[in-house]
């Protein structure tokens, strides 16, 4: 399997017995929304990904979501080209232009890895 595949890893829980395929993608730091907005981090995870879950990562925080392809299609404030496209503000003060959707970085707090973790592999971090 070539990295292009859209499986990065795939972990193996031998609580379950089961093994999950995950996407990893990746950002080193928040950067201001369309280049002069407020911090953010945003990720594009194809809508034809063949991975069970999407590993969201950032890096200058050492926090990780994992978000099942479902829940990515379901939560991506934009579509386009085929691609879901998932971003969170970093600030909570951020007023989002429209609203009844998730935002905020704490907003997607039940998808941190930590507080998955036992539903998806079925042990805890």
């Amino acid at each position: 399997m070539t990295t292009d595949s859209g499986v990065d890893l795939v972990a193996y829980s031998p609580l379950n017995g089961k093994a999950v395929t995950i996407q990893v993608k990746t950002n080193l730091k928040s950067k201001p929304g369309g280049g002069k907005g407020k911090h953010g981090l945003d990720w594009w995870i194809s809508e034809n990904s063949p991975a069970q879950y999407a590993a969201l990562v950032d890096l200058s925080s050492d926090r990780i979501w994992l978000l099942s392809h479902d829940e990515v299609s379901k939560l991506a404030q934009q579509k386009s080209s085929g691609r879901y496209h998932l971003y969170m503000y970093i600030d909570p003060t951020v007023k989002p232009s429209k609203t009844g959707r998730f935002v905020h970085s704490y907003e997607f707090e039940k998808f941190l890895l930590e507080n998955c973790a036992h539903e998806v592999f079925g042990a805890t971090i």
